[in-house]
């Protein structure tokens, strides 16, 4: 009796430690993103939701909000902080607001340099989330990504149609902090000495001018990368690991200076979050992207 006890504590002492080897190189396995603090999860936000210093920005428009949202969260159109006066293709149409306009904007909204900010959008939509955060980079603030967007937190949170009115701040920004901003002119002078990537679909990588470009193509020597291929099924991001796998099957390094674009910098500018993410810190979003490129009959498209 004593034998077969002793017998079956060692196999449960074996067990214990394989399991454990197991977990542990499961664990060494894991890569964390390099810049974690742009992403939170779902889970985050719930325990965070009656925080006073969190400020929730809804990326999806004023319809969806009014439909069912976070709660404590504020509807805001990337539209509302950009340059939005003329037409498609006019110059510096669609771009970032000026540091002055951007500040007034923020400032309605509640935006300060002491709040954490979380920005939810529809991950099948065009990355409204990752362009507003984008923005606010630019006005040195640091939004944070829902991971998973409204998909993920209509699954488990608690949705709301309880409209949340904004408290104004006195935010301020002398100027805007263009490390992450590429402008038509800089990129015309410079597209050949850097990596530049597409985030469109193939379709209109290949040509087709599905939204009124002046012209089909794309600027030469650019890489086709669809902005979703960094999206998992369930419209999380991809891991660490992923990230790097796709850039480094594209011939991409982090030493590399990268340029996004789009149709009109909204794609782009949620790629240029995501790589900032995972550590390619030289990334820059062409704001005024293809619709004022192609409107340039000087400039080259292939």
């Amino acid at each position: 009796m004593k034998v077969l006890l002793l017998l079956l504590l060692s196999f449960v002492l074996l067990t214990a430690c394989s399991n454990n080897e197991e977990t542990t190189q499961t664990n060494e396995d894991f890569k964390p993103y390099h810049n974690d603090h742009l992403l939170v999860s779902v889970d985050w936000l719930k325990d965070n939701l009656n925080n006073e210093e969190l400020l929730i920005l809804d990326a999806r428009g004023e319809d969806e909000y009014l439909k069912g949202h976070v709660p404590g969260s504020i509807p805001v159109s990337w539209q509302q902080l950009s340059n939005m006066e003329g037409s498609p293709g006019d110059e510096d149409w669609g771009v970032v607001l000026d540091a002055a306009q951007l500040s007034e904007r923020l400032s309605t909204l509640g935006v300060s340099a002491d709040k954490t900010i979380v920005v939810y959008g529809n991950p099948n939509s065009w990355g409204e989330d990752g362009r507003i955060i984008w923005m606010l980079q630019l006005a040195g603030v640091q939004g944070k990504m829902l991971n998973g967007g409204w998909t993920a937190w209509e699954a488990v949170g608690e949705v709301t149609k309880e409209v949340t009115e904004p408290v104004p701040s006195n935010f301020s920004v002398a100027e805007l902090d263009l490390s992450l901003f590429a402008s038509t002119d800089w990129l015309s002078e410079n597209y050949e000495q850097l990596v530049v990537v597409d985030t469109r679909t193939k379709k209109e990588f290949d040509g087709a001018t599905d939204f009124g470009e002046a012209r089909g193509g794309h600027i030469p020597g650019s890489i086709n990368l669809p902005f979703k291929e960094l999206y998992n099924n369930d419209s999380t991001i991809k891991s660490q690991a992923e990230i790097e796998k796709v850039m480094e099957d594209l011939g991409i390094n982090k030493e590399d200076t990268v340029v996004t674009y789009c149709t009109a910098g909204i794609r782009s500018a949620h790629m240029t979050l995501i790589l900032k993410m995972a550590g390619y810190e030289n990334v820059k979003n062409y704001d005024a992207s293809i619709y004022e490129w192609a409107k340039n009959d000087a400039l080259p498209l292939d």
